[in-house]
């Protein structure tokens, strides 16, 4: 009954069996190699460097994408492990040279996350192939062997991934994104009927909304995993987050459109024969994203645009008829989402990656696809190299915590002391509270671990019988110990250790004694550091950057309106400050995710926060393409209204901005975005104008409403509610 019910418990742990193929895999690769290079070669050095290379690459290293992507992945990284164990090698003379080489690195490997996050599932990894190189003894003239221990084990593991039970492939974030694509282009056919026939469906149409939203929330970077989601400074990765940001303004223009239905039928409205065209390529769009699929061009929708607006800025009357101002309305909000439709498209292009066509309305927003990918890199690195930047904080952290631990066991002169720098990596994590929380199950079961090591050494004494048993331990350490929990895994991971080094250099029960002591000071080092060095985590650094955020959005709202006033030049710089630091908010939040907290004691609902930031820099840029600057120079009244609405939006950007910084949001009024409500603010300024100046007002205002809606709808998060969840539409 006992056997049945832990094999329930591990099956329910792991759906799929991936982690026990993958420590099958493991198991096999390391046994092979171990055996092949101890018993097979004679050589302790090519059996330790090819098992811990094993170990490495295969339970460290946690990599993104299918099989032969993380085959190929693994094998690339071959030269900088190479040069990572030759350094430590080279280094291992001294320990004030070994440790001086272990900040550098430390630090190098954790921050080249910063621009491709899918190396930060290598970060573990070539920390460990430093550490274990760069302990005595000093023998340069064993690097051949080293090299070609890791180098075996490296391919092995490659070729294993591809030919030994392969994992089924996960849904990437571009599947994701073209079921969000395809769920939103059914929520604008419906928005397209509901203009058209305001009474039938409506169930229906509810039915696609909810889907819609649910399909765009699973885009938001913090639902994926950070080595999957598309946060790399590259091209393609970078036309993703524009895709994801495209397609939720789209939705958001689709929602007011639909509440704007007129109260009667009008079968002949130009917004519902653009939502039509933008359904259609938004699904067609999305479509493209999948592998082989053909790229697809924005010639129809450029051509439906153009319709819509040689009907849009006169409507039917005459010049000197009162404008319209409920159709411009709805043709002011399709146009638009048809811009942000369009931005979509070109996203999609870039992302798979095919050449554009001419500058077109998005160049601006695609101007890095021109740029080097070295170009894209810098400017990501220099983004973080911010002192907010959460990044920065976690890769000081970790290469301050390693460099100390590295001396530390050469001065104390311990006989396994790279066993203290991987209890501080372990241990260590990105804030205080986590750190604390990873110190018990590490000591516990290494206690554990050690007491049970200790008396099988003082029994069995032949290496013989660990040699039989090695590949027991490594299927319970790496499959059953994850299963179980953290603390049978430090303790079947210690058993492990001492089954592999009682091979290597038998040295009875002082091996199990050595472990515990190496990592009770690699825990206390770990704490240590992780209490003294930014130790609130990423929760103070999102505060701090979301406050900076928040401020440049209000500048580029006021700096825009300035523009299109004819008061300033257009706003460029300022919307280049709110991209930049939209790079550190995201960071952060991404960490923030990712540590642990009570969630009866968050204040701040982050997702609505950065959500009504979000929507600044596509809407001014989809605003700017068809009102140029200066459109509204010389209307006293529109000016007048433009300020007062820009005041008012300012003061509740200033005021969102002084609760996030002291960790808080409270509840607001809704603001009406409705073409009525707007109507009633411009209707005494419609004999001030032609058509074409109203039409330019008509999309300021509505541009400021719908701001002022996105800060007016951020609910206070209640006390049992879990950061993070969606807040419904």
């Amino acid at each position: 009954m006992l056997g049945t019910s832990l094999l329930d418990r591990l099956r329910r742990r792991d759906p799929g069996d991936a982690i026990l193929r993958r420590a099958t895999r493991l198991t096999l690769v390391a046994s092979v190699v171990f055996y092949g290079c101890r018993y097979g070669a004679g050589s302790s050095t090519l059996a330790t460097y090819g098992l811990f290379g094993t170990i490495a690459a295969g339970s460290f290293a946690q990599l993104p994408g299918p099989a032969p992507q993380r085959a190929r992945i693994l094998v690339l990284s071959l030269p900088v492990v190479w040069a990572l164990i030759a350094a430590g090698s080279l280094l291992a003379w001294s320990t004030w040279a070994a440790a001086g080489g272990m900040l550098v690195v430390g630090f190098v490997v954790a921050f080249a996350g910063v621009g491709n996050p899918r190396l930060v599932g290598l970060a573990s990894a070539f920390q460990l192939f430093y550490i274990l190189a760069s302990f005595p003894p000093y023998q340069p003239g064993t690097l051949p062997e080293r090299l070609g221990g890791v180098t075996l084990a490296v391919v092995l593991l490659a070729a294993a991934e591809v030919f030994l039970w392969p994992d089924p492939v996960p849904v990437s974030y571009r599947q994701r994104l073209a079921e969000a694509a395809d769920g939103v282009a059914a929520f604008l056919d419906a928005a397209a009927e509901r203009l058209t026939d305001p009474h039938s469906a409506a169930g229906d149409r509810d039915t696609r909304r909810e889907r819609a939203y649910d399909v765009a929330a699973a885009i938001e970077l913090n639902r994926s995993p950070p080595a999957w989601a598309p946060t790399a400074a590259g091209a393609q990765d970078r036309a993703l987050r524009i895709c994801a940001a495209a397609l939720r303004e789209v939705l958001t223009e689709a929602d007011r459109l639909a509440a704007d239905a007129p109260p009667e039928p009008i079968p002949d409205l130009a917004a519902a024969r653009l939502l039509r065209s933008c359904a259609d390529t938004t699904r067609a769009a999305g479509r493209s994203l999948s592998p082989g699929a053909p790229a697809v061009a924005p010639v129809d929708l450029d051509v439906a645009v153009g319709r819509a607006e040689a009907a849009y800025p006169v409507g039917e009357g005459q010049v000197r008829d009162a404008p319209d101002v409920p159709r411009l309305c709805r043709d002011a909000t399709a146009l638009a989402l048809a811009d942000q439709v369009r931005v979509f498209v070109v996203g999609s292009r870039v992302a798979t990656g095919a050449r554009l066509g001419g500058d077109g309305a998005s160049s601006a927003l695609f101007e890095y696809v021109r740029r080097s990918p070295w170009t894209l890199y810098w400017w990501q690195f220099r983004a973080h190299l911010a002192p907010r930047s959460a990044h920065l904080h976690s890769s000081l952290r970790l290469a301050v915590a390693l460099a100390i631990a590295r001396v530390a066991a050469g001065v104390l002169q311990l006989t396994h002391g790279f066993w203290v720098l991987l209890a501080t990596l372990t241990v260590l994590r990105t804030s205080a509270a986590d750190t604390r929380t990873a110190l018990r199950p590490a000591v516990l079961g290494t206690i554990v671990g050690a007491v049970v090591s200790g008396g099988v050494m003082l029994v069995v004494d032949e290496p013989i019988v660990y040699a039989i048993v090695l590949p027991v331990t490594l299927l319970l350490a790496f499959g059953v110990g994850r299963l179980l929990g953290p603390v049978w895994q430090q303790a079947l991971f210690t058993v492990l250790l001492t089954v592999v080094f009682a091979q290597l250099s038998p040295e009875g029960w002082r091996l199990a004694e050595a472990r515990l002591v190496d990592v009770l000071l690699g825990a206390v080092i770990g704490v240590l550091a992780g209490v003294a060095i930014w130790p609130r985590g990423a929760g103070h650094d999102l505060r701090h950057n979301a406050t900076r955020y928040l401020e440049a959005s209000a500048d580029a709202v006021e700096q825009t309106v300035q523009a299109l006033l004819g008061d300033a030049p257009p706003p460029a710089g300022a919307l280049n400050r709110v991209r930049r630091r939209m790079v550190l908010i995201d960071s952060s939040y991404c960490q923030y995710h990712s540590e642990r907290h009570d969630p009866h004691r968050q204040q701040v609902n982050w997702d609505a926060v950065l959500s009504a930031g979000h929507h600044v820099v596509p809407g001014a840029e989809s605003l700017l393409r068809r009102n140029p600057p200066g459109c509204l120079a010389g209307w006293p009244g529109a000016a007048a209204l433009l300020r007062d609405s820009v005041g008012r939006l300012r003061s509740a950007y200033d005021a969102l901005a002084d609760e996030v910084a002291h960790g808080r949001t409270s509840q607001r009024a809704p603001v009406s975005t409705s073409c009525v409500d707007q109507l009633d603010r411009i209707r005494p300024l419609l004999g001030e104008a032609d058509h074409q100046s109203v039409r330019h007002l008509v999309e300021v205002d509505r541009w400021l409403a719908g701001l002022a809606d996105s800060l007016g709808r951020i609910p206070s998060p209640a006390g049992d509610e879990s950061i993070g969840r969606r807040r419904k539409p």
